[in-house]
């Protein structure tokens, strides 16, 4: 089996063990509980669209190893046009699901960062972890699973590496090395859709130096894995996306974050594709912040292009065209089409890399981030402006209170426009979701902070290239080099 159906896929959920809590509430099915339900329906439209004529090109493609039909999100990127299916289906996702589905494209983006990493580990060092990849790859492609993505630690103390740290924990860390396996203990933070994915994929959180080497691991878990505890976090929408009616507007998506605990987890040899050695960690984190960086482009036009929608409807209930608002949907339509092309940018003016994988120009993608962490928001307040206070203070009442049998019809009287309550309060609602609620994605540190991404763009924008073209036109010879620092 390549390609599993949404009921096979909710099916393989079920199966897992309970190890996920929320509000001291242990899950038991996370394909029923109001808290991750919504998720897993989200991240279940890759499901449903790999098996509809009419989209399956979005979501399907032919895997390298075996030549079967898999899912784009267990693929490798080979060519800049698998950079851009990738955007064109994270686009397509948020119009479907109406929000992240984090639990796919994190898990698909650390899988493509260690295909290359442990294939020059494997060349330099002679070690066989690309081989240990590939096999967990056709296997993860047969079995079409859902593989989340884990790279953020709890970090304590910033100014400390992991090694000076007072509670070493607080970096996901080697305990010990056995014949068969490792033991691991420490934490990952706020990872996206872990309740919607079968399996959880862990990066090293940075690049670390010989006294921090046993931090440097790489590895792929089951979800239900002994002493791996989950915790669903709180957001914004927490109990109203629960509830039934326009309190959720997007009634088959959501997205969830959560802390990964692991207490003395074992992972087994054939699962571990790092491990100690340190000097390929920042290449990890690097193969993995140039496609999601660059991908993420697609990721916020797609939340975009819902804001616009909503927006256009909500003002449109209350009597208002759009052409009223043109300038301000011609920048937020400027805003998404800023994203999604730096982003396609970045893939085109990539590299192959000698394992095959072709890598993102890490320069355009981290540009790409930067925009990401201004952008979306400009488009929120924009959205907002357009759509009213009621959707921007959230000032309207609840689902419940619209249908109660007391003062409901009033609540639908004053709240009626040129077209009906119902239709005023959803369209919204939506605007409050994708702008201020459980709708937004990590815009401002989803893949790493901006502040990061620009250290990158100082690094590799080729400053001192641009001076030397800047002494030739003016007519300089003399060298004037960077002042040294003052004493």
């Amino acid at each position: 089996m390549a390609l599993k159906t949404y009921e096979e896929y909710l099916e393989t959920l079920k199966k897992l063990r309970p190890n996920i809590y929320k509000f001291d509430e242990l899950i038991e099915d996370v394909t029923t509980h109001p808290a991750t339900r919504r998720t897993v329906e989200g991240h279940g439209w890759s499901f449903k669209a790999a098996a509809d004529d009419q989209l399956r090109d979005k979501f399907v493609t032919t895997s390298h190893l075996t030549g079967e039909p898999i899912s784009r999100y267990l693929s490798i990127i080979r060519e800049p046009e698998d950079m851009y299916a990738n955007s064109d289906m994270k686009r397509l996702m948020f119009h479907l699901a109406g929000t992240c589905t984090g639990g796919r494209c994190a898990g698909w983006t650390a899988l493509n960062a260690m295909f290359s990493t442990t294939w020059e580990m494997d060349e330099k060092l002679g070690t066989d972890y690309h081989q240990r990849l590939l096999a967990w790859l056709k296997d993860a492609q047969a079995k079409d699973i859902t593989v989340a993505g884990a790279l953020t630690d709890a970090k304590g103390d910033r100014t400390k590496p992991p090694s000076q740290q007072a509670d070493k924990d607080v970096f996901l860390h080697l305990v010990e090395k056995r014949d068969d396996g490792i033991i691991v203990r420490g934490a990952k933070l706020m990872i996206c859709g872990v309740a919607a994915s079968s399996e959880i994929f862990i990066l090293p959180g940075s690049g670390y130096r010989e006294d921090d080497a046993d931090c440097a691991i790489s590895f792929v878990i089951p979800r239900d894995t002994e002493g791996l505890t989950i915790v669903e976090t709180r957001h914004p929408s927490d109990r109203r996306d629960e509830e039934e009616g326009f309190d959720n507007p997007v009634q088959h998506g959501g997205i969830t974050q959560a802390f990964l605990i692991f207490e003395d987890v074992f992972v087994p040899n054939e699962r571990v594709f790092m491990c100690g050695e340190f000097k390929y960690s920042l290449t990890a984190v690097s193969n993995f912040i140039m496609p999601y960086r660059a991908a993420i482009g697609g990721c916020v036009a797609g939340q975009g292009d819902i804001k616009i929608g909503s927006a256009i409807l909500t003002a449109r209930t209350n009597g208002l065209s759009s052409k009223v608002f043109r300038d301000k949907l011609v920048k937020m339509s400027i805003n998404n089409e800023t994203t999604y092309a730096i982003g396609i940018a970045a893939a085109a003016r990539g590299k192959k890399h000698p394992s095959g994988a072709w890598l993102c120009n890490p320069l355009i993608a981290n540009v790409n981030k930067v925009y990401v962490a201004t952008l979306p928001y400009d488009t929120s307040v924009l959205a907002q402006d357009i759509a009213g206070g009621i959707a921007e203070t959230g000032c309207m009442p609840s689902y419940v209170d619209f249908e109660s049998k007391k003062y409901g019809h009033l609540l639908k009287k004053y709240m009626t426009a040129v077209h009906s309550a119902d239709s005023r309060t959803r369209a919204a609602r939506l605007v409050e979701w994708c702008t201020i609620g459980g709708g937004v994605p990590g815009c401002m540190h989803g893949g790493g902070s901006p502040d990061g991404a620009k250290l990158v763009i100082n690094a590799t924008s080729k400053l001192e290239e641009k001076v030397e073209i800047a002494r030739r036109l003016a007519g300089i010879t003399e060298e004037i080099p960077e002042p040294g620092k003052k004493k």
